[in-house]
């Protein structure tokens, strides 16, 4: 029997491929299956624009049965996400003046409010 464990990172061979994800032999007869959920970070429209029949991959085993010999699987989880790109979006988002200004206005419209309602 073989001796992967969840966790593991393993090379394995792609031998099928669904609208729904990627069927991966690995070590030891395990039939492992990578959900388009796990293909990249990015969207994925298309599995064959990420593998191919035949093609060898690496993969995080992120569960595995051996009963029945099978294993979902990772590829996304060995991507490098892009710390540029990370940082783009928090920069990004720090300079939406949308939310500042609504913080700061918040208690001026506040006292306008309280204003009108005393001079009705």
């Amino acid at each position: 029997m073989s001796t992967i464990e969840a966790g593991d990172i393993v090379k394995g061979k792609v031998t099928g491929i669904q609208p729904y994800g990627v069927f991966v032999e690995l070590d030891g007869g395990i039939q492992g299956l990578v959900h388009i959920s796990e293909i990249s970070h990015k969207f994925v429209k298309d599995v064959r624009d990420y593998v191919h029949i035949g093609d060898e991959v690496m993969v995080k085993v992120l569960s595995i049965d051996r009963q029945t010999k099978r294993a979902s699987l990772s590829m996304k989880a060995l991507e490098n996400r892009n710390k540029d790109e990370k940082r783009h979006v928090k920069v990004k988002m720090s300079l939406n003046p949308g939310f500042n200004t609504l913080k700061e206005k918040l208690q001026e419209w506040i006292e306008q409010s309280k204003k009108e309602d005393l001079r009705k």
